[in-house]
């Protein structure tokens, strides 16, 4: 049984998360498949840095910042990854990203889904993180997901919003039911666009299962922390364990 396995012990973000899965596939094929997203006027960086002597991959979305995209509702989101030309399993995946960061801004906010402005979530960036990990996910084709506890920092971040506790609100909402720990950092090291990514994608969350690990990749944050700023993924295969009868 083929296991991706998200080592979270730096936190998640949309770009760190595409920058750890792409250790696992063809990095061309990958880069082909995200021409199929129904946007203009961006393109994406990969390259490689170091964090804390880890050598670890980047991602990073290029596009026109004369264009406005900080504006977009949930249908705005929709239409998108509906006119994109991408399989319909990452179509189902991307909405449903999309969806849980919409209900967790929803509440966090008094208003419906529909109504909820997206703004750093809305960008063009965001928008290919969440479709490119689904993207990479498809490309992998796991048929388990498991994530470690998510850690929790300490401190502010500035939004659109002003100056928010970190956790932000929403993050905070979209880990609900999921393991957490207090983490030593502080700043931001868990993004909405992260936490829906795990709420999503996670089957369960815990530790590393009993697997034969395939390949691992590291994905660098944007931060320098006390401790390295990556996410690790692993890929292995899992022995299912049969019932022996006597």
């Amino acid at each position: 049984m083929k296991v991706v396995y998200f080592d979270c012990f730096a936190g998640i973000s949309g770009d760190m998360t595409i920058a750890s899965l792409l250790s696992h596939v063809d990095v061309g094929e990958f880069k082909d498949r995200l021409k199929g997203v129904a946007l203009t006027n961006f393109d994406v960086e990969i390259g490689e840095t170091q964090k804390k002597s880890i050598s670890a991959k980047t991602f990073k979305v290029i596009y026109d910042e004369t264009h406005h995209y900080h504006h977009r509702h949930m249908k705005d989101i929709r239409e998108i990854i509906e006119k994109s030309d991408l399989e319909d399993e990452v179509k189902r995946m991307s909405i449903e990203m999309f969806e849980n960061l919409a209900k967790a801004e929803a509440k966090v906010h008094g208003k419906s889904p529909e109504e909820v402005h997206f703004h750093e979530v809305g960008v063009v960036d965001s928008i290919v993180d969440i479709i490119g990990t689904a993207i990479l996910i498809n490309m992998i084709k796991p048929e388990r997901i498991i994530s470690s506890p998510i850690p929790i920092s300490s401190g502010f971040v500035m939004s659109q919003h002003g100056l928010m506790p970190v956790p932000a609100p929403a993050t905070a909402e979209l880990l609900k039911g999921i393991p957490v720990y207090q983490s030593d950092v502080k700043g931001e090291i868990v993004t909405p666009t992260g936490a829906a990514i795990v709420k999503t994608l996670a089957n369960e969350f815990g530790g590393m299962p009993d697997m034969t690990i395939n390949s691992v990749g590291y994905g660098a944050g944007t931060k320098d922390l006390e401790i390295p700023n990556v996410l690790r993924t692993y890929v292995g295969e899992e022995e299912v364990k049969k019932n022996l009868r006597h």
